[in-house]
């Protein structure tokens, strides 16, 4: 029987999210960037873009959860695409009140059957008609604490343990939990073009309730809508960024007048962000391993009117080599890394990351801010960031940093809210995704001293 070529959209929501999970997995391509991608390409529409954003990170957040619920229905080997179907499926008739059992079964095997044949879309109704009626395996059967908590919450179990070992229990099991909830859209305020207030006027304008939030002032909360699509993302009044990666900027607290380098600038959240904070008056360097990258920096600054970055296709590794020596105000390392904090955003990250990446990375946080100092001016702030939550890339390489460095030291971090300032320590924060709904993310500040 020859088999029908799946399409990424021909109007079927669950057939997509499948096309999207295979691509995730044989390819390794990002979950967000494919999802992004299939909706704006095929211009879908409201209700079927939130079915099809649901099933696609649903699926990847729960995949061990969902592993789990399945074993003891399946016998024998399956195709790649048919398990991901099935996971797809239970997922629906697990997490989601309002896909009907039957509507999710059904689904199931005409996808099967357009994309495989006869015999697999009867073992997929047959695998999915006993679990509605004998029910999914309790999580409470699994004896071991660590490996019960990895598949209750869908975390590799060394990464768990990991996490026990650096913040507890306690701690560790609300991150994890909070790490399958789906984010909050979350925008930046460009105060040299608008107040806050302004600004929740044009969003209330087209049809979007928003709200200021608690904790960074020139945030904004998205109840409704897509930030993108509106007037004033396309006008440059806002600019999509997750709450905690606000932070550097207001932590580096760049004054009027500053020359400043952005290390790891790509694609450009936080560059803007100190250039508004900047009142647009003094110059930025963007710097970026891959000048391709660069290009989105351009277009970010062109869309929200700053003229005082430039941009340059620098390694931040050999910044020193190719940029003049003790030359800059303030320099922001927002080293890569892991991306841990982030999970929930690309929920792809819980099953590709590996242990022995993080020396790696370590490494290379190193390396960048060892020719942040060198072209440092004396008593200038450098400001170091990641969007993870492992301290051997946060607070360890704090310490072998300033170890090797004896003309920086830790300072005081002001300019953030006071419920963030509780949160730190002398010199550094590490915001949890639990604890203000955002990302996980880690923030330290150093001056140099001589």
């Amino acid at each position: 029987m020859t088999k029908k070529k799946a399409t990424i959209w021909d109007g079927n929501v669950r057939d997509a999210a499948l096309t999207i999970l295979l691509a995730v997995d044989k390819n390794q391509a990002y979950s967000n960037l494919l999802l992004n991608q299939t909706i704006n390409k095929y211009k879908i529409d409201s209700k079927d873009r939130a079915l099809l954003t649901e099933i696609t990170y649903g699926t990847l957040q729960h995949k061990y959860t969902l592993d789990y619920y399945l074993e003891p229905f399946i016998r024998g080997k399956l195709d790649l695409w048919v398990r991901w179907l099935l996971r797809l499926s239970v997922y629906q008739i697990v997490y989601l009140d309002r896909v009907p059992d039957h509507a999710a079964v059904n689904e199931a095997v005409e996808i099967a059957k357009r994309r495989g044949h006869k015999g697999i879309s009867s073992t997929v109704n047959g695998i999915l008609r006993s679990i509605l009626r004998q029910g999914t395996p309790s999580i409470e059967e699994i004896k071991d604490p660590i490996k019960r908590l990895a598949i209750e919450t869908s975390h590799p179990e060394w990464l768990v343990e990991r996490f026990i070992d650096s913040y507890g229990l306690e701690k560790t099991t609300e991150m994890l939990h909070e790490n399958n909830v789906p984010p909050t859209q979350t925008v930046r305020i460009n105060k040299t073009k608008a107040s806050v207030e302004e600004v929740l006027q044009l969003l209330e304008n087209e049809g979007i309730t928003a709200k200021q939030s608690s904790v960074i002032p020139e945030c904004i909360h998205l109840v409704n809508g897509q930030a993108s699509r509106t007037n004033a993302f396309k006008e440059g009044y806002i600019t999509i960024q997750d709450e905690s990666s606000m932070m550097p900027a207001n932590v580096l607290n760049p004054q009027k007048g500053w020359r400043i380098l952005d290390m790891c600038a790509a694609p450009g959240g936080k560059t803007t962000h100190i250039a508004e904070k900047m009142d647009n008056e003094g110059s930025i360097l963007a710097t970026d391993l891959h000048p391709h990258k660069l290009d989105l920096v351009d277009a970010t600054c062109k869309r929200l009117g700053l003229d005082i970055i430039q941009t340059a296709p620098i390694d931040g590794r050999k910044a020193a080599e190719y940029l003049q020596h003790e030359s800059f105000d303030a320099v922001l390392v927002d080293a890569p890394c892991s991306g841990l904090g982030v999970m929930r955003r690309k929920p792809d990250i819980k099953y590709t990351k590996r242990e022995e990446d993080f020396e790696s990375l370590h490494n290379i946080q190193l390396a960048l801010l060892d020719n942040a100092v060198k072209v440092l001016k004396p008593g200038g702030r450098l400001v170091y960031s990641t969007c993870t939550v492992n301290t051997s890339e946060n607070e360890e390489t704090v310490q072998v940093f300033l170890a090797s460095h004896p003309e920086m030291k830790l300072v005081e971090i002001e300019n953030l809210p006071e419920q963030l300032l509780q949160r730190g320590q002398h010199g550094m924060i590490q915001v949890f995704p639990q604890d203000f709904g955002s990302d996980g993310f880690f923030v330290a500040a150093f001056q140099k001293t001589t």
